[in-house]
C-alpha cells in the first residue's frame, strides 16, 4: 500500500516551549473534514430529539429486543417498536413528574442492559433529567459514593440488583428517596425499604403511577447535561463527568461522516448486540447512533458465557468489544485450531497466509480471496452469527496479533478506536482496509482538533521528525466538566484542550499510535527512568503471556514482573519438556518459570530494548488480573496501587531472592 495516503490535513504550526510549558506540535484534523466539521441535523439539540425524530421517521421499525423464555430455554428475540418504546417512555416521564421528580433532578440506573435501561433513559432525556448510571463493576462503596456525590433521588434498577442497592443504605438515603424496579417487587424488599424510609415500586405498578396525566415536557437546551458518567480512576475517588447533549450530537454527526467517507454507512437495515456496559460512554454513544438510523438494539442475557448463543440468534451487523472479549474469541479459535489436527491447521495456516499476502498487497478483505472465506473462514463468520460487516474494539489497546487474525478469519473490517468518558468517546478510529493502521487506533474523527504535547521528563518530543507526546483533544465533543470537581477539571481542560495522559506517536499516514501513559513513570535506584506502559505493551506481545504487570521503584535497580500465562502455550510446552503438573502447579515450577522468563527478554532482545528494561524476575499466577479482588477497573486497566498491596509478599520475595543471586556472582 502507498504511503502516499494521509488522513488528516494540518490547521495551525506547532509551537515551541516557553515559561516553563512544553513544546506542542501541529494541530490536525480528518480529511473528512476538510470543508469543516459536520453539523448536526437541523432541530437535533438534545439526546431526546435523536430519540423523538426516529419515532417520528420509522414508528414501525423494531428498536429494543430481548430474548423470550419459552419453558425455560431461550428462544427469538422479540421486539418493540420506537412507537411502543416512545409510548412507554412517555408514561415513565409522567410517573416520575407524579412523584414529585424536579427539573435537572439526578436519576440512577443500575442494573444490565435491558430495554428497561434504555427507557429510563429516555424518560431522563424527554425530561432533561440527569442519568447517573451506577455501574455494577464498582462493588457497593462506589454505587453509595456515587449516589451522595450527585445527589441521586431515584434510582431504577434490575430487580436482582435491589439487594446490593439496599447495602448502600442508610448512607445513601439522604438523598435517594425512590427506588424503581426493572421487574418486580417481593414483600420482604417493600418491608426491608421502608425500614430506611424509602419508597420502592415494581415496574408495572410505577408505570400505573402516570395514568391519565399529561406532564409538559421541558424545552432542552444543547448546553445542558444529559448525564454524568462516574470513571473510575485508577487511583482515588471516582470521577462525575458531565456531559452536554451538545457532545453527543456532535459526536452522532462526526460518525455519520466518517461511515459514509469510509462506504461503510449505518442503515435502518444494521443490528446491534447490546451487551457492554451502557454505564460506559463506549456502549452509550454507539446505541444512541444506532437510535438515530432507527436501527435495532438487541439485548443480551447477561453472561458472557451465552453471549456467543446470543450472538448466533440475533445475527448483528456490528459487534463492539473489548480486547478482553476477542482475546477470548482469538483463543477459543486457537483451541479449535491446535484440536483439530494436522491437515485442519495446515490448511487453515495456507489459507491465512494465502489471504493475509494478498491484504498485504493492498487488496481489501473482501477480494483478498473470497474462496478462502468460502472454504475456510466462513465458520468465523458464522461463529460471530453470520451478517457482522464490522467489529469495533475500544476501551483499551487490541495485540496485534489478534488484530491481525481478525482482520482476516473474521471476514468483515476490524477497526480499532481510542477516545475517553471526557472526549465523549470516538476520538479515533483505524479505517476500513487500511492495513497499514495495523496497531494503531487511526486518524481523528472529523468532529475534533488533535495536537501532541512534548512530556520532556519522559524524552518524548511533540516537534520532532517522529512526532510523540501527550495526546491532547478539542472539540464540540468534550465534557463539560468533573461535577462539584472545579479542581480536577482545570487539571485535565487547559485553554479549551483535554489532555488526555496518553503519550502517542503520529504515523506517516495520520493515524495515530497509543505508546504510553503519562503518569506511569517511575524511577530506578541507578536513576533511569522508566515508562512501565510502554514496555508493558512490547511484553505484552509475547503470546506465551496473556497478562503481565511490570514493578520496579527507586530503591531497586531491576524490574520484575507478575504475569497471567497463557494456559495452552504453557501447557503445551510442558508437554514437549517433559514437566508434569496441571496447569496451576506449572505455574508454581521453577522451569516453567525460566521459560516464560526466556520468552519475555526474548521480546526485549529483539525490540532493542534497554538493559534496565528486561525482567529480572517473574511471578506466575495462574488466575487472572480481576475486579473481583480490585485489580483492574472495570475497564481492564490495571490499578497499579493495588496490584502492588496484592502482590506485595511476592514482589519482596522476587527482589530478595534476585539480589541474593546477583550477589553470590559478584
Amino acid at each position: 500500500m502507498s504511503q502516499e495516503k494521509k488522513f488528516i490535513f494540518q490547521v495551525e504550526e506547532g509551537k515551541e516551549g516557553s515559561d516553563g510549558r512544553p513544546s506542542v506540535g501541529p494541530v490536525y484534523r480528518s480529511i473528512y473534514a476538510k470543508d469543516g466539521f459536520p453539523e448536526p441535523i437541523e432541530g437535533m439539540d438534545s439526546c431526546w430529539d435523536v430519540f423523538r425524530m426516529s419515532v417520528e421517521k420509522y414508528p414501525n421499525n423494531p428498536m429494543l429486543g430481548r430474548r423470550e423464555i419459552v419453558d425455560g430455554k431461550p428462544g427469538k428475540y422479540v421486539w418493540q417498536t420506537y412507537q411502543e418504546v416512545y409510548d412507554i417512555v412517555i408514561k415513565l416521564g409522567n410517573s416520575l413528574r407524579s412523584v414529585g421528580v424536579k427539573d435537572e433532578a439526578k436519576c440512577g440506573i443500575y442494573g444490565a442492559n435491558s430495554p428497561e435501561w434504555i427507557i429510563s433513559m429516555e424518560a431522563c432525556n424527554a425530561h432533561g433529567l440527569y442519568c447517573v448510571p451506577l455501574y455494577d463493576t464498582l462493588g457497593a462503596s462506589a454505587v453509595e459514593f456515587i449516589i451522595s456525590h450527585s445527589e441521586v433521588s431515584i434510582v431504577f434498577v434490575e430487580e436482582k440488583k435491589i439487594s446490593e442497592l439496599f447495602k448502600t443504605c442508610p448512607n445513601s438515603t439522604e438523598y435517594m428517596k425512590t427506588v424503581v424496579s426493572f421487574g418486580g417487587v417481593s414483600r420482604e424488599q417493600k418491608e426491608e425499604a421502608e425500614t430506611f424510609g424509602l419508597v420502592i415500586y415494581a415496574w408495572d405498578e410505577f408505570l400505573k403511577l402516570g395514568e391519565g396525566k399529561q406532564f409538559d415536557l421541558p424545552i432542552k437546551k444543547k448546553s445542558d447535561i444529559c448525564t454524568i458518567m462516574y470513571t473510575s480512576g485508577t487511583t482515588g475517588d471516582p470521577k462525575g463527568v458531565m456531559i452536554s447533549n451538545e457532545s453527543i450530537v456532535t459526536l452522532i454527526a462526526g460518525v455519520i461522516r466518517l461511515l459514509k467517507s469510509a462506504n461503510v454507512a449505518l442503515t435502518v437495515k444494521d443490528v446491534f448486540l447490546s451487551y457492554l456496559p451502557l454505564a460506559h460512554i463506549f456502549d452509550r454513544v454507539i446505541e444512541e447512533c444506532f437510535i438515530q438510523h432507527g436501527a435495532a438494539i438487541g439485548f443480551w442475557r447477561g453472561d458472557v458465557k451465552l453471549l456467543i448463543e446470543d450472538l448466533g440468534e440475533l445475527k448483528p451487523t456490528i459487534f463492539c468489544a473489548v480486547p478482553r472479549v476477542l482475546d477470548r474469541v482469538y483463543s477459543g479459535l486457537q483451541k479449535k485450531l491446535s484440536d483439530g489436527g494436522f491437515l485442519r491447521k495446515l490448511l487453515f495456516d495456507s489459507a491465512f497466509s494465502y489471504k493475509f499476502g494478498h491484504m498485504k498487497k493492498g487488496k481489501s478483505h473482501a477480494e483478498a480471496s473470497p474462496l478462502c472465506d468460502k472454504h475456510v473462514f466462513s465458520k468465523v463468520k458464522q461463529g460471530l452469527g453470520g451478517n457482522v460487516r464490522i467489529i469495533l474494539s475500544g476501551a483499551a489497546p487490541l495485540a496485534s496479533h489478534v488484530e491481525s487474525f481478525l482482520r482476516v478469519v473474521a471476514c468483515c473490517h476490524v477497526l480499532q478506536g481510542y477516545g475517553l468518558t471526557e472526549s465523549c468517546a470516538g476520538t479515533f478510529v483505524s479505517l476500513p482496509d487500511e492495513l497499514d493502521m495495523l496497531g494503531t487506533v487511526g486518524p481523528p474523527v472529523p468532529n475534533v482538533d488533535i495536537r501532541l504535547e512534548s512530556v520532556p521528563e519522559m524524552e518524548y518530543d511533540a516537534l520532532a521528525s517522529t512526532p510523540r507526546g501527550e495526546i491532547c483533544i478539542r472539540g464540540k465533543t468534550l465534557f463539560s466538566g468533573y461535577y462539584k470537581r472545579e479542581d480536577l477539571t482545570k487539571e485535565v481542560l487547559i485553554d479549551g484542550w483535554l489532555h488526555t495522559g496518553d503519550v502517542g506517536e503520529w504515523q506517516p499516514n495520520g493515524s495515530m499510535k497509543i505508546i504510553d501513559r503519562k503518569k506511569n513513570i517511575f524511577k530506578l535506584s541507578q536513576g533511569e527512568y522508566v515508562a512501565v506502559e510502554n514496555i508493558e505493551n512490547i511484553y505484552g506481545e509475547v503470546q506465551a503471556v496473556d497478562s503481565v504487570w511490570v514493578y520496579g521503584n527507586s530503591f531497586e535497580s531491576f524490574l520484575v514482573a507478575i504475569a497471567n500465562p497463557n494456559q495452552q502455550i504453557l501447557e503445551r510446552w510442558a508437554a514437549e519438556n517433559g514437566v508434569s503438573g496441571d496447569y496451576n502447579a506449572l505455574c508454581q515450577n521453577e522451569k516453567a518459570k525460566e521459560f516464560i522468563l526466556g520468552e519475555l527478554v526474548k521480546m526485549a532482545k529483539e525490540k532493542k530494548m534497554k538493559g534496565f528494561e528486561i525482567i529480572k524476575a517473574i511471578h506466575l499466577d495462574p488466575v487472572p488480573f480481576d475486579m473481583e479482588r480490585d485489580l483492574l477497573t472495570p475497564t481492564f486497566k490495571k490499578k497499579r496501587p493495588q496490584l502492588l498491596k496484592y502482590y506485595q509478599s511476592v514482589i519482596d520475595e522476587m527482589y530478595k531472592s534476585t539480589n541474593e543471586k546477583l550477589a553470590s556472582r559478584g
